[in-house]
């Protein structure tokens, strides 16, 4: 199955996010949960944004596991990058 590499870039309503980080975190979760979400965490220098590497059948499924996101949902991710991502070594390859 394709992993993809999902760069989100947040907007600059730092509060707002604060209020909706909860529920954005457990949305995450339940991916993890189910096996969709592989890792994701926010940036600790430049923009605000965040990095969430998915495992989806096709760019669609990720698009519709994003747009239920709460930050999405909110508005509150100013731009949204994904890209299909190659996992050549390490745990999360398939070789």
């Amino acid at each position: 199955m394709p992993h993809f590499a999902v760069r989100y870039t947040y907007d600059l309503r730092a509060d707002a996010r604060d209020h909706f980080r909860t529920e954005h975190r457990a949305y995450l979760a339940g991916l993890a949960d189910g096996g969709a979400l592989l890792g994701s965490g926010p940036f600790s220098t430049g923009a605000a944004g965040a990095l969430i590497v998915l495992r989806a059948r096709d760019e669609e499924h990720v698009k519709e596991m994003l747009d239920a996101d709460p930050f999405q949902r909110e508005g509150l991710v100013a731009e949204t990058e994904v890209r299909v991502w190659e996992i050549v070594l390490g745990p999360w390859s398939e070789a």
